[in-house]
């Protein structure tokens, strides 16, 4: 989602000023101009990866597969070799050839991520099933995770643990979507719709914008690269009661298209900070909202995003352009031409050089063309002209949907 909360974000405060404040809080990359620890070549981004690399990693990836682009090699090893012979996953491990100790921080936000993007890319059955088996290990006694084994359950980690446990084809059991459930404010209440992050220490819901793009997802049994879906109409916070996930996902769709009606972009704030526009959020709320059924009510927000949201994420990283791309994914739009920007290209350029960058309606153009490069329907029109003595010459081009 936005930000790896938590250490992510103490470290986002930390090592960042406030002339690139808004790129930690969109994508939690905390950038760094002297990294730490040396940036391995498989890796997406120049910022240090102690708190994001796995996650920008995965997310990457995902974007790169939503839009046919398959990824060097070298990026996916990098991915798989970071993982820890129990299946999980840390945020970053410098130095993948001392084995992972009951000290090494793993975490559900980072294996999930992992899970989701080595899922898609196939090929990966034994560490995908190997993480899948870590997740379930860690599940809290509600049936919910929270980020780190052992901590209270949360919407987020939730949210990306059942995107990837349906992402690896493993049922998403009703304990787990209970305890998301719980986690959304009922209707008629303030903020009613939205999903809470954690209920605070007297156990009161309060709602949050990155917590109910996240819930709306993990209440759809969908994950980060969630493709777009019918439209179903404006959606509406219905029922007093307890609602099931389903409608606690369009509840949540409800809450977000009323936080983006105004301005249609979401804000954060820092401590001590101006509150500013929240670029990863509001492109994590197109998600969210195209994959419930609401593309017509994050259109807007994406129109806003391809007007504001480029420079954010030149200064912020792969992470970023991939929150983008996803979003552009799930809208139906073209992740090519945002705004005028490549954010394929940019996002490829981040990292290590594809290993092709054609995009799916590309190979199926080619593959309606014979070895000759002749368009299979202009021998159709061709045969029909020899046929009947007259007929018309067609060519056309496919749509690249993207």
């Amino acid at each position: 989602m936005n930000i790896r909360r938590s250490a992510a974000l103490v470290a986002a405060t930390a090592v960042i000023g406030m002339a690139t404040a808004p790129a930690a809080l969109a994508d939690g990359s905390a950038p760094s101009a002297s990294p730490s620890v040396a940036i391995p070549s498989g890796l997406y981004g120049k910022a240090d990866p102690t708190y994001d690399g796995v996650w920008r990693q995965s997310l990457s990836l995902l974007a790169q597969h939503t839009t046919g682009v398959k990824p060097a090699a070298k990026a996916v090893d990098w991915l798989t070799g970071q993982q820890c012979a129990n299946g999980g996953f840390a945020a970053f491990r410098a130095d993948t050839g001392k084995a992972c100790d009951a000290k090494t921080p793993l975490d559900s936000n980072s294996t999930g991520a992992a899970v989701q993007a080595l899922a898609a890319l196939g090929g990966h059955d034994a560490e995908v099933g190997k993480a899948v088996k870590w997740l379930e290990s860690v599940r809290g006694d509600d049936g919910g995770w929270g980020y780190n084994p052992g901590g209270a359950s949360d919407a987020n980690s939730t949210s990306v643990v059942i995107g990837a446990l349906a992402a690896a084809g493993e049922k998403v059991t009703s304990s787990a979507q209970t305890a998301l459930v719980k986690l959304s404010i009922p209707c008629g209440k303030d903020g009613g719709g939205a999903f809470a992050y954690q209920p605070d220490k007297k156990g009161k819901l309060a709602a949050n914008a990155d917590a109910t793009a996240a819930g709306v997802l993990g209440g759809l049994g969908k994950g980060l690269a969630a493709d777009g879906a019918k439209q179903a109409g404006t959606p509406s916070c219905e029922g007093s009661g307890t609602p099931d996930a389903a409608q606690a996902a369009q509840n949540g769709s409800a809450y977000l298209t009323e936080a983006l009606a105004k301005d249609h972009h979401l804000m954060s704030s820092m401590p001590g900070a101006k509150d500013q526009p929240d670029y990863g959020n509001t492109a994590d709320a197109v998600t969210a909202l195209s994959a419930a059924g609401h593309g017509d009510q994050a259109a807007p927000a994406l129109s806003w995003l391809e007007k504001n949201a480029t420079q954010w994420a030149a200064q912020s990283g792969p992470a970023a352009y991939a929150q983008l791309v996803l979003a552009s994914h799930a809208a139906g739009a073209d992740p090519r031409d945002f705004g005028g920007t490549d954010l394929v290209k940019a996002l490829n350029a981040t990292g290590p050089t594809p290993s092709s960058t054609k995009a799916a309606a590309d190979k199926k153009k080619d593959e309606k063309k014979d070895d000759g490069g002749i368009s299979v329907w202009y021998v159709v029109a061709v045969a029909a002209v020899a046929g009947i003595g007259i007929g018309f010459l067609f060519s056309g081009r496919q749509k690249q949907q993207l």
